[in-house]
């Protein structure tokens, strides 16, 4: 009996012990545990933990690392936007025309949609920017100026944000699929669109069903081949900007259920513009001549005209309802066009690498210093990009006195029952977010690179150090 009391003193004195243990020992266990895991074994982990209040550092292991952060950055992106734009920031899309109106309703001259940097134009993910309506807002506000027929040409100018539309440090497997989809000062349907496939048998070739929309000014090669069942999707595509020619390579599991790939549009402004025509073919308002866009009117030794007359003034979401959909959904092309903004409103050229300036003077200014946020694009998809896991974790704890945090924590998704943004690209796993552990609330930042075997498993073992915090 002595020897059972005995036990149950010491059980209850080890279970107390754990229980009290503090949370800095136990995310060091955790952390030692994922670090000498055979899927870090030539891996680089490193993870900061914050108060996000006071910003004292409740956890560090090797927090100056410079890291590929991919998506994760984009939480560095959409904050610098919130802090040099403001919350209810709107883009502001012109269109009108330049020439004059004939009495019979003809105009001779050009249409023209001048495009301001605005991600959103065409976009199926707000009530007004869906394709159809912004092309009705267009046709009303023609019809209303008593425009019946052009004799001119429809044009897209995307000038405002120059000729680089693909960052530098981009790879050229992801330039031509949705997600690689390249700047525009005028975007359209998130700059991409999506191509039906015919799948078959294991081994042969997947051939094209259509094109939705139908792009009838591209032409499409399939070098696809159906794959063993769970192997996932493995397809892309292949278009140099302004090119016309699209290689679809690589292959497509055929147990896969969408049968469908997006891909990048190699010029948006000329596919608004061709849109536009069409539509007003339809109604009956003749154009004399074939769409263009500053790219193809470059190609012609031409200038982009100007607008003489403006119709409408179309406008963008406020700035809190497009961060919410960029890291909610991880929409690359919405965090390049701000990056491209932030330069623009700060009066500069509005490239990728004078928004990268930008935002580094501004955080600098804040006491971070610019070699620990080391980065090509906004986004996160260049594998070149370096940021510490402590610059992140300082720059979310930064954003949680401002009026507009609300707005940003709502962007962020929910993993593993914490509110954080992931980032993955080739071996590379990063989280960054906020959790509440016991009434203390916490902004962290954890980055694993060069992981070898699977991501689910990587993601599984991140996810237990994570743990230690609920």
């Amino acid at each position: 009996m002595r020897i059972q009391k005995s036990w149950l003193i010491s059980f209850l004195f080890v279970a107390g012990h754990t229980v009290a243990q503090p949370l800095d020992q136990k995310l060091q266990s955790a952390f030692n545990r994922l670090q000498a895991d055979s899927q870090c074994r030539y891996a680089s982990v490193s993870l900061t933990v914050l108060d996000a209040k006071t910003g004292e550092k409740v956890f560090t292991a090797n927090p100056n690392m410079g890291m590929a952060a991919a998506s994760t950055l984009k939480t560095i992106t959409t904050i610098t936007a919130f802090n040099l734009l403001g919350k209810d920031f709107q883009y502001q899309t012109q269109f009108g025309y330049n020439g004059t109106i004939g009495a019979d309703g003809t105009l001779n001259g050009d249409i023209i949609i001048k495009g301001a940097g605005d991600p959103t134009l065409g976009s199926w993910r707000y009530e007004n920017t869906h394709e159809g309506h912004v092309l009705s807002l267009m046709v009303d506000a023609l019809q209303k100026a008593g425009i019946k027929k052009i004799n001119g040409r429809v044009i897209g100018d995307d000038s405002i944000f120059g000729s680089q539309s693909v960052p530098e440090g981009w790879i050229w497997m992801d330039v031509g699929n949705y997600y690689g989809a390249g700047t525009s000062g005028l975007c359209w349907r998130e700059n991409q669109f999506d191509i039906k496939l015919r799948t078959g048998r294991v081994d042969s070739a997947i051939g094209i069903l259509r094109e939705v929309p139908e792009m009838p000014y591209l032409n499409f090669k399939s070098e696809l081949v159906n794959a063993t069942p769970g192997t996932g999707d493995n397809a892309y595509a292949f278009l140099p900007v302004g090119g016309k020619l699209m290689y679809l390579r690589g292959t497509y599991a055929q147990d896969q259920t969408k049968k469908s790939i997006s891909a990048a549009l190699p010029d948006p402004a000329y596919d608004a513009a061709f849109r536009l025509m069409d539509t007003l073919k339809r109604l009956g308002i003749m154009v004399s001549n074939e769409a263009e866009s500053t790219n193809s009117l470059t190609a012609k030794g031409l200038l982009t005209p100007q607008i003489g007359t403006n119709l409408t003034t179309l406008l963008s979401p406020r700035l809190s309802q497009i961060i919410y959909w960029l890291n909610h959904k991880s929409i690359n092309l919405y965090a390049e066009q701000l990056l491209k903004t932030i330069a623009w409103k700060a009066g500069k050229q509005p490239s990728t690498m004078n928004g990268v300036e930008v935002e580094q003077a501004f955080w600098k200014a804040r006491g971070i210093d610019p070699n620990s946020l080391n980065i090509v694009d906004g986004s996160g998809l260049s594998p070149g990009d370096r940021v510490t896991t402590l610059t992140l974790a300082t720059i979310l704890q930064s954003a949680k006195k401002e009026t507009w945090f609300p707005d940003f924590y709502d962007s962020l998704p929910t993993y593993n029952d914490m509110r954080m943004k992931s980032g993955s690209i080739l071996n590379v796993l990063t989280y960054a977010g906020y959790h509440t552990y016991k009434g203390r609330e916490l902004c962290f930042s954890i980055m694993v690179n060069n992981y070898s075997g699977s991501g689910k498993g990587i993601k599984e073992k991140m996810f237990r150090v994570l743990d230690e915090m609920k």
